[in-house]
């Protein structure tokens, strides 16, 4: 057994042993798990792709005079104001008003929320229109102004819901193509989409939350973030598989973290033609190797990770709860499927190639002792299933 503490004595004095979640499945392989256990001090993970419950905290100081925001425009994306006089939230996926490109081709969505928190952490420019009824002490009932990132007091990434445990295939076995959030679906199930980093992906290497928690320290888009709570629609009570990976959304993470510490490269907003805006956002975390049963986890490999084949076509929309299949991210990666005796083209919308650089930066900032481990302050719920919204007759 190893403690996270002694985990950062090592970290601290240069001498841990640090591995990415793919560099630890051949080490393993070479030395054994008694070995390797004893050797190794962390395992880095990592994902980056579309996470559309995202959004971020913004301040803005005082104007002279003073107003109380009451609705508020960011490059004219509507953000959300009910909360002080200067505080704004903006979330990733609120599109921009009379878009043109909305108008003249309807569903091909071109800018939104998650382009303006992408243009933020590259330092560019934001235009602020602002309005209010006045009051006695916030007098003013406009505003428009322009902005960077270094002009706020405070940039906040707040998203509810990231780092799913596992996700669906999606394919469309309709006579009709469709548009999801997992990309454009060809009729008669010609394609499918899906994503994660598979065998990279963090909650997939903790599959039941060990050392991921309330209060870890993550890597999010280059800054020292943390878990601040579950993620939203978290539900880890569902059929598991090897090492206890299961075969479905499962577990989410909730994160937080400066976005004046960001790095664009790993922040960028996404258009899915069809379905509306997104957010693709790098996180990387930690696994404190503290025995082997927790180094075991981490050797996860693609061909052993299965997830469900769903038809968003019918089955995915009325939530019917139908499976058509299982497929291993061994074969997704191999950008082609066998559903039923017929070969599917297979299309990944998370970056793959980004994941492996995310693990290998926070690798790196181990080592040189710029990133320390965290101990949860709370565990993450390990039996909670998620409700469907309880709807009502008026």
């Amino acid at each position: 057994m190893k403690t996270i503490d002694q985990i950062n004595e090592k970290i601290s004095s240069g001498k841990a042993v640090v591995l990415t979640a793919e560099e630890i499945i051949d080490y393993v392989d070479k030395k054994g798990i008694e070995k390797a256990a004893k050797e190794v001090d962390v395992v880095t993970t990592a994902t980056f792709g579309p996470m559309c419950s995202s959004g971020c905290f913004l301040n803005f100081g005082h104007s002279k005079p003073k107003m109380r925001i009451t609705e508020a425009w960011l490059d004219d994306v509507s953000a959300y104001s009910g909360i002080a006089a200067v505080d704004l939230f903006l979330g990733a996926t609120q599109l921009r008003a009379n878009d043109p490109a909305n108008l003249d081709y309807p569903g091909d969505f071109r800018f939104g929320g998650g382009h303006v928190m992408e243009k933020l952490v590259a330092g560019e420019e934001i235009q602020l229109f602002a309005l209010s009824y006045g009051t006695d002490d916030y007098p003013r009932k406009e505003l428009r102004t322009r902005f960077t990132l270094d002009d706020l007091n405070q940039a906040t990434m707040v998203n509810p819901r990231n780092c799913y445990q596992n996700y669906n295939v999606a394919i469309n076995i309709s006579d009709k193509p469709i548009y999801t959030y997992l990309g454009y679906l060809k009729p008669h199930m010609k394609n499918c989409g899906y994503s994660s980093a598979g065998q990279l992906s963090p909650l997939l290497n903790d599959p039941y939350y060990r050392t991921i928690g309330v209060g870890t320290r993550v890597w999010l888009a280059g800054a020292q973030g943390h878990v601040y709570s579950e993620g939203t629609q978290h539900s880890p009570t569902c059929e598991r598989g090897v090492l206890g990976v299961p075969s479905e959304g499962a577990g989410t993470l909730a994160l937080t973290g400066d976005m004046k510490k960001m790095i664009p490269e790993f922040v960028r907003g996404v258009s899915l033609k069809g379905y509306g805006i997104s957010l693709s956002v790098g996180i990387g975390i930690p696994i404190p190797i503290l025995d082997e049963h927790m180094l075991k986890q981490t050797t996860i490999r693609d061909r052993q990770i299965m997830a469900q084949v769903i038809d968003y076509s019918t089955d995915y929309p009325e939530r019917t709860g139908k499976v058509l299949g299982q497929v291993s991210y061994e074969e997704l990666k191999s950008g082609s499927i066998s559903l039923n005796g017929k070969k599917v083209e297979a299309g990944g919308l998370s970056s793959y190639g980004g994941a492996r650089k995310i693990a290998g930066i926070l690798k790196e900032e181990i080592r040189s002792g710029h990133f320390l481990l965290t101990a949860p302050i709370a565990p993450l719920p390990i039996n909670q299933s998620m409700k469907p919204m309880k709807e009502t007759r008026s």
